[in-house]
């Protein structure tokens, strides 16, 4: 599947913002508008003003219903409930596509109208990177971690569809040398 320079950075986006909720014990990481605003200017995105705790209550409950997309993703009888989320969220984020070319990116389309709030940018550019991947027949590409103590989400863009942790060197090394050690035990007993 062929993701455009814009549509994987959507994903990334959508993917660290499901990754701020607090899982079990963790904490919020968006706790106040100063993460909102380290979460805006580490994935680069643009045309955004002044943050306040509007646009961070809004982002949460944007975050909330990404989740819920990510976990009817991999479920082919929620197949229905994927879309039905996205078509709900695209529609009430009011997309607009429009072309553009900034911030030496070629051009490119964003799906947000100019003026937007953050939680309608998210909405509308994350949505539609969604949208991409269910209508490409994708949708079990959106996953979560399958090292019990992580759970993070995460899309996989590997090309065999395989990938089973959101991060290989932590959660899936963390696994193997687990099993590893647990085998070793049970050869020396």
């Amino acid at each position: 599947m062929l993701i455009n320079h814009d549509t994987r950075c959507a994903l990334d986006a959508v993917v660290d913002l499901v990754n701020t909720a607090p899982e079990g014990a963790d904490k919020d990481d968006l706790a106040d508008v100063a993460a909102l605003r380290r979460f805006v200017e580490r994935n680069d995105i643009s045309d955004i003003g002044t943050l306040g705790e509007r646009d961070l209550t809004a982002v949460r409950a944007v975050r909330a219903r990404f989740a819920e997309v990510f976990a009817a993703a991999g479920n082919e009888a929620a197949a229905r409930r994927t879309a039905e989320l996205l078509n709900a969220m695209i529609a009430a984020a009011g997309t607009t596509p429009r072309l553009t070319d900034h911030d030496d990116y070629d051009w490119h389309v964003h799906y947000f109208a100019p003026g937007a709030s953050l939680a309608d940018h998210l909405t509308a550019d994350c949505g539609m990177a969604l949208a991409f991947l269910v209508v490409g027949g994708e949708r079990e590409r959106l996953r979560r971690c399958e090292a019990p103590d992580c759970r993070h989400a995460f899309v996989d863009l590997s090309r065999n569809r395989s990938r089973r942790y959101c991060d290989s060197r932590t959660c899936g090394n963390r696994l193997h040398v687990a099993a590893y050690r647990a085998r070793r035990r049970e050869a020396a007993s």
